[in-house]
């Protein structure tokens, strides 16, 4: 047999070969095929489930973290996070700790003027009211902060069109305070025991606006 003829059947021996084990590691399409199994960890879809917004990679644990899957807290916080997608509800109530501290101070020893920013109309006329009391019966406060025992979401509120978001917190503050008259005796309470102060204040603020401060809009015991 001519050498050429070899060689040509040689290669096309190995062009079979090859192919067979090309459709052995490969498979061939045949309408039947089971789709492909998605990729661990890749993102899916944003979808909706009992009424709590699934955003890409699962759910928002910054918010279910503080609020149950699927509550009309829970879907608030999601409404203002679409709006403000950087808004963080751990950060918040880190921020909400402070402001707590700074408001309730002020209001104990009557430093009104600066609150002004971070209270709305009503709330800053009801604490002055006091304030301006004390000041007519000659009284003054002397209270050191202690500090913040609890801390916890209670509630969040989103009217979409407004964009006006209301995020009720529960505090559980520690202090010590007492109230002197015009003689400098003590009137009301001891500097030596520390009290418990437990509060709901509820914050608000226009989402997507570009003044970024809370205000405190409204507290109840």
């Amino acid at each position: 047999m001519d050498s050429a003829v070899i060689q040509l059947l040689v290669l096309a021996g190995i062009a079979i070969f090859l192919i067979v084990k090309l459709r052995n590691v490969l498979g061939t399409r045949d309408g039947h095929e089971r789709p492909a199994a998605p990729i661990p960890g890749a993102a899916t879809p944003a979808r909706q489930r009992a009424g709590f917004e699934v955003i890409e990679g699962g759910e928002d644990h910054d918010i279910t973290d503080h609020a149950p899957a699927g509550s009309e807290t829970a879907v608030a916080l999601a409404a203002m996070k679409r709006i403000e997608p950087d808004f963080n509800v751990t950060e918040f109530l880190g921020g909400a700790r402070g402001a707590y501290e700074m408001i309730l101070m002020g209001f104990e020893r009557g430093s009104m003027d600066d609150l002004v920013p971070f209270l709305s109309r009503d709330v800053f006329e009801s604490f002055d009211e006091v304030v301006q009391l004390r000041e007519r019966e000659g009284l003054q406060v002397e209270a050191t902060f202690v500090g913040v025992r609890e801390i916890a979401l209670s509630s969040a509120r989103f009217n979409a069109d407004t964009r006006e978001a209301e995020v009720s917190v529960r505090f559980i503050g520690e202090l010590t305070s007492v109230v002197r008259d015009r003689e400098g005796k003590i009137v009301e309470g001891d500097a030596n025991t520390v009290k418990q102060e437990r509060d709901t204040w509820t914050f608000a603020r226009v989402m997507g606006s570009d003044n970024p401060n809370w205000r405190l809009v409204a507290t109840d015991d």
